[in-house]
């Protein structure tokens, strides 16, 4: 049986060419869920994958790690991408972002 779950470098190479020039770039988003980034980007990801632990699955030194897993990422429009990565959120063994 093939493994039907996303191909990682493939959405690697989605993210870098989608969020070219966007990251950090939150004034260019025109209906804002938040005035905070984060918590914006947070917001998004809750409408798109509703759940019930906690957003923030891993963190390490200054970087976290959100819990939406590649083969979610992966059904997100460009737009969406777009507005992640406006927010901060990074694409780095899975969706990322700086505290």
């Amino acid at each position: 049986m093939e493994d039907e779950s996303v191909d990682e470098e493939y959405f690697s190479d989605r993210w870098e060419r989608v969020t070219e020039d966007e990251f950090l770039e939150f004034e260019r988003i025109e209906n804002n869920r938040s005035k905070r980034p984060d918590l914006h980007a947070f917001l998004l990801l809750d409408e798109l994958f509703p759940g019930d632990c906690d957003i923030v699955c891993h963190a390490e030194h200054d970087q976290i790690w959100l819990e939406i897993d590649d083969d979610q990422a992966a059904t997100m429009t460009d737009a969406q991408l777009i507005e992640l990565a406006r927010c901060g959120v990074m694409y780095s063994d899975g969706l990322s972002m700086f505290v």
